[in-house]
């Protein structure tokens, strides 16, 4: 059976949101960013985040939850360069789970049903929403030299279309795997069963991958 690497990717530059979105408050101590990477580690236990090299005070709160973090040098080429600098930081032989750091409302069971058939051994694995698919998306070992080759502000997108025969997709009664942060407006659309993904966190945990 595989083991899991979370690829948090938090290197964005946040023009639409006007402010550092990914530090912004949620509830409590929670941040945008802080909120992702938490469900992330439950569900995997070990998440590399993708960070701007200037961005210290986000690089420390990741830290702080017990993720490591990789600086990316070449964030402003887009999403794609920073996505490959995860993968890089992963090991060679792990299932990556490529999550999103403005995506702060997936629940936790959500996260650890894609990591589970990562497991199993899915070579694509992602999240439907009435139909629609969301994140976070988990790829085999088997693709790493294409998520590696990638370029651009496609993320991933070129390997889900190769291989689009191959992407199972897990139901889940979740708009959260839909649900980004662009704008202070988005912060308005929390799901309201996020409650539920706040109480079962600790039974979603590690053992869930």
């Amino acid at each position: 059976m595989l083991d899991v690497t979370g690829i948090l990717l938090a290197a964005g530059s946040a023009t639409r949101f006007g402010a550092d979105k990914l530090l912004h408050p949620l509830t409590g101590d929670e941040t945008v960013a802080s909120q992702a990477c938490r469900r992330l580690l439950h569900a995997t236990g070990s998440v590399i985040a993708v960070v701007r090299q200037e961005d210290k005070p986000l690089a420390e709160r990741l830290l702080s939850l017990g993720a490591t973090v990789a600086f990316c040098a070449q964030a402003e080429r887009g999403l794609s360069a920073s996505l490959a600098c995860g993968v890089a930081a992963a090991p060679a032989s792990n299932a990556v789970l490529i999550a999103l750091a403005d995506m702060p409302w997936i629940q936790p069971a959500s996260i650890a049903a894609i990591a589970r058939a990562m497991c199993a051994g899915a070579w694509i694995a992602a999240p439907a929403y009435r139909g629609r698919r969301g994140h976070p998306v988990g790829f085999s070992p088997l693709l790493r030299a294409e998520l590696l080759g990638l370029t651009g502000d496609q993320g991933a997108k070129p390997v889900l279309q190769n291989h689009d025969g191959r992407v199972t997709l897990i139901d889940c009664d979740d708009p959260g795997v839909l649900l980004d942060i662009d704008t202070p407006a988005d912060l308005l659309q929390t799901p309201l069963n996020d409650h539920e993904g706040l109480a079962n966190e600790r039974e979603f945990g590690r053992s869930g991958a």
